[in-house]
């Protein structure tokens, strides 16, 4: 099995789901009595809240080569946001960053979806390194959210859902956003921060979710069972 090195911490809540499923889906392989090596490294989240893309960058790809440098041979970002250093981070080392991205453009593909809703937080959705890769690689389109509705949402990831607070006030405001991505066009709703998958379950939504959480992890197991 490859030995996979996991950024975690943003925030810690899906970074246990994370670790849990990796070992759970490997183990549904090869035995539920083993499981894989992980290199986890948790990161203090506040370095995301500082929105210094600079320094996020640096750190990253210091963590990278420090996970490398015990035995990573890949890298896989436990959260959506950070991703943001993908283009930064990849080229200066010499193992793959398993991006979220190709998790999500290749389900949407299987699954002949068009148009994606987007909701993450604001770096997510406004700078747009998710919606790039994805419309670079498929031939998908992305809808984002309005503009006044882009702070209430990055308001109740980074206030409560990264906090660990998962109210019912903030599961109907996504719902509602939902419905207001589909009337644009929308035929699946990304759930581009990895503590939605916590919030809203496929089951308590009438819009196809993209649990971008579970795919990753998907993408990850995969990796780890290559020859």
């Amino acid at each position: 099995m490859k030995k996979l090195g996991l950024i975690g911490g943003t925030s810690y809540h899906s970074t246990i789901d994370y670790y849990r499923m990796i070992n759970e889906g490997v183990g549904k392989e090869i035995g539920q009595d083993q499981n894989p090596e992980l290199l986890l490294y948790s990161l203090n989240i506040a370095l995301m809240r500082s929105g210094d893309q600079e320094k996020i960058k640096q750190e990253y790809l210091r963590i990278s080569k420090e996970l490398i440098s015990i035995g990573a041979e890949g890298i896989l970002i436990c959260a959506n946001t950070p991703h943001m250093v993908y283009e930064f981070v990849q080229p200066q080392i010499k193992v793959p960053i398993l991006h979220i991205g190709k998790a999500i453009g290749d389900y949407a593909m299987k699954n002949n979806f068009k148009n994606l809703g987007l909701l993450g937080t604001k770096p997510t959705v406004k700078i747009g390194f998710l919606e790039k890769y994805i419309t670079d690689n498929y031939p998908i389109k992305i809808t984002i959210p309005e503009e006044e509705d882009i702070d209430t949402i990055h308001n109740y990831i980074s206030k409560e859902l990264t906090q660990g607070v998962f109210s019912e006030e903030a599961k109907t405001y996504f719902l509602n956003q939902m419905e207001i991505l589909e009337e644009k066009g929308s035929d699946a709703m990304i759930l581009g921060c990895t503590e939605l998958p916590i919030l809203i379950k496929q089951e308590e939504s009438n819009f196809a979710l993209i649990d971008t959480t579970r795919l990753h992890v998907e993408m990850a197991i995969e990796f780890i069972l290559e020859n």
